[in-house]
């Protein structure tokens, strides 16, 4: 047997230990982390480091099998005999009865997204040690996001939807303790309300897409009887079968339910708004939430549940991962909130993901979340090097010039970028474009549909977009001169955060009133310095600025008790400075992955430098139709004539021609001088007026939802938005109505069972006083008075007794001699 070859007796028990270790290593951390030497952190971090070790060779085993034409699809239980059974000890001990048994799946998916865990996830302890360092709980951090990987490895590796979301469960609950890192620390005015609000909304937002994952896996179990993903694929297959080849309802029903957890998880409109807000947290979070876990869990989901979704619920997955995609590229563009670009970011990647799922391009969307985790990690971990370096600030039109101070963070962050803009020979070219390629082979293949029409246009529109506010990024922090200061900022307020893992902050991320709801205090141009008549502008970066502006900062920084000296001495003015070098090794290993991540070219570059032919990628080798689903797979559209052919030709220069135009236009704007910059940036703002102001605004769904399902408030009590009636008259008449039933039926029944079970308890006593314990106490008083006259006789004198039996023997001589 070749070393690289599947050892299901060891490789198993391998797969077992990477996935407990992190749990092995909060439990130690959570209990003891204090006590142990630097609080516990290498003993996490190297705990991580032997379990990427293990997925890393377990990754490669299954690029070996995919090279050498072999099946690679493993079950522990069928193969190794290493069962979990919950209910029952074993499947003969439930005597027929359901039991609920999970084992370990490990196929070339799950060993890609496996392996994609465990190396994110060291490289986000490793930074971790520079970046939170100073952290006043520094030791439950790192437990938190141990246990946050265990859940993850943990939702990779199950074998049933049921377990899957018991570790999906375990995601959410500690994505709600580490977005909330901060709430724990009252001190922090600002950062402490941000984080407590943050946590319970990202928490209670994906409770509603939860619970329609629950009630889809109980639609599917009510008619299958079983969690088993393979055993759910096959008895589909057989279902649609035996209805003539069409997915009967209760299918589209169930799947619609299940897409409903990936709505939520993945962070799709309309649950789209806690992903933001989840930068409350610490960077090193914002990493994981936005590249290699949580977020990812959804769109994994759709992965494993393909073969259950109907024409009809694909088409609805489609049309919603295509809007988001659009939707939040669009509010990206306006953000200045460095993380604030990349939160947008992300939803609106994950959005490329979603739809490819629902135009039949599972491989396509599992590649291109693979890669995103990569080149996302990265680019969130550079956000954060460059706010370490910063001291504290993370308002792009307060940086300019960093490449001449952080060159190592700007090499990865641009590499990252490359990526994520879709260049050829970066590892998001090749997924991004295969997600193009899908929607084109359905509109000229002969499977036109709506959905499909929708994804080939707008997807393009939204890379073009991605290319777009991700190098204006690049040019609004990395080119020009360093400028800091340029506009009042929250961020200067709170020196000394960062290096205690208080950096987060952003009103584009939390859609609060605390940086000003008006219009044009977001930092715009006042249109009035380039010739405009309305108050409009971008990223205005000139001396003289709003007085409501000053007024927030003034306001700001009275509130929340902070001094730019108060912690730690830094100047709002200081140079920025390269991170140290645990956090410039994880940059470097993810800006690496960033580009070869997708494609390894090097290896071939006679093939490789022709990109215009299509590359066959080291994914689209290991994952397929077939190796994912085996004999239940679902049949491959076929494509009309030369269609395959022309839709790629179509989608390459598309996506080049897309790439390229965001590129250019964000070098024509703001590559070219910050003053001029702002110059062009204002007349297009200005022309564009009132829309700029609704798409700057998140298109108003935060204060939607603030008006129509959340009462939100102001530290004062005081309601954060007006509720309007003709917004909220239904809400508000369905929640009265609701409480009367409440009320007068549901707690009406609930006190008439209870009035019920009191009257049968109190009629049951008086019967077990007067009847019950009234037989039983009869009967032990007859028996001790007859125990009271025998002990008259029974005194054990031999005396007595003689006297007796004489007495006794004259009296029966008489009787008889008498009668």
């Amino acid at each position: 047997m070749h070393f690289l070859d599947f050892n299901p007796k060891q490789d198993f028990h391998l797969l077992f230990l990477s996935f407990v270790l992190p749990l092995i290593g909060y439990t130690i951390q959570i209990f003891f982390g204090k006590k142990l030497p630097r609080r516990g952190d290498w003993l996490l971090t190297g705990f991580m480091f032997v379990s990427m070790c293990i997925t890393v060779l377990m990754f490669a085993k299954s690029l070996w099998a995919a090279y050498h034409g072999q099946e690679f699809r493993h079950h522990s239980g069928l193969e190794a005999d290493l069962w979990f059974h919950w209910l029952y000890s074993s499947d003969a001990a439930a005597a027929g009865t359901s039991n609920v048994s999970a084992a370990i799946y490990y196929d070339a998916l799950g060993a890609a997204m496996y392996a994609v865990v465990g190396v994110v996830s060291f490289c986000v302890h490793l930074f971790s040690i520079g970046y939170m360092s100073q952290d006043k709980r520094y030791h439950i951090f790192f437990a938190n996001i141990s246990l946050f990987t265990f859940a993850m490895l943990g939702l990779v590796l199950s074998d049933n939807i049921l377990f899957l979301f018991i570790f999906w469960e375990l995601m959410g609950l500690m994505s709600y303790l580490l977005i909330g890192h901060f709430s724990h620390d009252p001190s922090q005015k600002f950062f402490h309300r941000w984080a407590t609000q943050a946590c319970k909304k990202a928490f209670l937002t994906t409770r509603v897409g939860d619970t329609c994952l629950l009630i889809g896996m109980v639609i599917f179990y009510q008619h299958f009887g079983t969690f088993n993903f393979n055993e759910l694929w096959r008895l589909a297959q057989e279902e649609v079968a035996r209805n003539g080849g069409e997915y009967p309802t209760w299918m589209t029903v169930a799947g619609l339910f299940v897409f409903g957890g990936t709505v939520g998880k993945s962070a799709q409109f309309p649950l789209h708004v806690w992903l933001p807000d989840a930068m409350a947290g610490p960077t090193p979070v914002s990493a994981m939430i936005h590249a290699a876990t949580m977020v990812a869990a959804g769109v994994f989901l759709l992965g494993r549940t393909y073969p259950l979704m109907s024409p009809e619920v694909l088409s609805i997955v489609a049309a919603t991962g295509t809007f988001t995609a659009l939707f939040a590229a669009s509010i990206g563009t306006t953000a200045n909130d460095l993380k604030a670009v990349l939160a947008w970011s992300t939803i609106s990647q994950l959005g490329f993901m979603v739809a490819a799922v629902g135009l039949g391009g599972v491989v396509a969307g599992m590649f291109h979340m693979v890669t995103h985790a990569f080149f996302k990690a990265c680019l969130f971990l550079s956000a954060g090097s460059v706010i370490h370096g910063c001291h504290h600030e993370q308002d792009m039109r307060n940086m300019g010039g960093v490449r001449k101070y952080m060159p190592v963070t700007f090499a990865c962050m641009l590499a990252s970028t490359i990526a994520i803009a879709g260049i050829p020979f970066f590892s998001g070219f090749y997924s991004k474009d295969l997600i193009i390629l899908r929607a084109w082979e359905n509109v000229l293949g002969g499977h036109f549909d709506g959905a499909s029409f929708f994804a080939a246009v707008a997807l393009p529109v939204a890379a073009c977009l991605t290319a777009f506010y991700m190098f204006r990024l690049i040019f609004m922090t990395f080119f020009g001169e360093y400028r800091p200061g340029t506009v009042p900022s929250p961020f200067a307020h709170h020196g000394g955060h960062d290096e205690h893992g208080h950096e987060e902050h952003g009103h584009e991320a939390h859609g609060h009133a605390a940086h000003g709801h008006a219009a044009h205090d977001h930092g715009h141009d006042h249109g009035k310095d380039h010739g405009h008549g309305k108050d409009h502008g971008h990223d205005h970066g000139h001396a003289k600025h709003a007085p409501a502006v000053h007024a927030h900062a003034a306001k700001a920084h009275d509130a929340h008790g902070h001094d730019a000296h108060a912690h730690g001495g830094h100047d709002e003015h200081a140079t920025p400075h390269e991170s140290p070098l645990p956090m410039l090794i994880a940059l470097c290993v993810l800006a690496t992955l960033g580009v070869f991540g997708g494609h390894f070219w090097p290896a071939d570059l006679g093939h490789s430098l022709a990109f215009w032919h299509h590359a066959h990628t080291w994914f689209e080798t290991s994952v397929s139709l077939e190796s994912l689903y085996g004999a239940s797979a679902p049949l491959e559209r076929e494509l009309l004539g030369h269609a395959g052919h022309t839709a790629h030709i179509v989608a390459l220069s598309v996506s080049l021609t897309v790439a390229s135009l965001g590129i250019l236009i964000a070098y024509l704007i703001y590559g070219r001088g910050w003053e001029r910059s702002q110059r062009i940036a204002g007349k297009i703002t200005g022309a564009l007026g009132d829309l700029y102001d609704v798409v700057k605004n998140k298109y108003y769904v935060d204060e939607a939802i603030g008006c129509a399902i959340v009462v939100d408030v102001d530290a004062k009590g005081n309601r954060r938005y007006q509720p309007d009636a003709s917004v909220i008259g239904w809400s508000v008449s369905l929640g009265l109505a609701l409480n009367w039933v409440d009320k007068n039926i549901v707690d009406g029944l609930v006190n008439l069972v209870g009035r019920t079970g009191r009257s049968i308890g109190v009629a049951s006593s008086h019967f077990d006083r007067v009847v019950v314990d009234g037989a039983v106490n009869g009967v032990g008083l007859v028996t001790q008075t007859f125990g009271s006259v025998a002990r008259l006789v029974q005194s054990g004198r031999i005396q007595q007794y003689a006297t007796f039996a004489v007495f006794g023997g004259l009296m029966l001589a008489a009787w008889l001699i008498l009668l």
